[in-house]
């Protein structure tokens, strides 16, 4: 079964990720869980955002308001798919005593928002409404 299948499995059955390697110490694991309940929390604010939105700024033009909507929703969604992702890559790592993996996510992510916020800014400065 190829890495990605089997991490993938690991997201529903966490306990199996004990069959790795050896114990690390349990500051390592409690600091990769804090890890993963921050990118929970971002996914929240994110989705909470999206929502906002659509809902409280009825007077954008429909396109704009659904446009920044899906795109904040959308992040939230990935955000939370990569915090288990990243939860259960970090802790066979460590488990395995190899590099902790490195990815591109928290780039993307901060470019989005980025993209949101200069998209609401230039809303806000030009007014747009429906």
């Amino acid at each position: 079964m190829n890495d990605f299948l089997r991490g993938l499995r690991l997201w529903f059955a966490p306990g199996r990720v004990a069959e790795e390697g050896e114990t690390p110490d349990y500051r390592f694991s409690l600091a990769n869980e804090r890890t993963f309940l921050a990118w929970i929390r971002t996914a929240l604010a994110l989705v909470g955002g999206g929502f906002a939105v659509d809902q409280f700024l009825p007077d954008l033009r429909w396109g704009v308001r659904v446009g920044l909507a899906v795109a904040l929703l959308a992040a939230g969604a990935l955000c939370a798919l990569r915090a288990v992702n990243h939860w259960v890559r970090c802790e066979r790592a460590m488990r395995r005593k190899e590099d902790l993996p490195v990815s591109a996510f928290p780039t993307l992510l901060s470019l989005a928002v980025g993209l949101v916020a200069v998209a609401m800014l230039v809303i806000v400065v030009l007014g747009w409404a429906g």
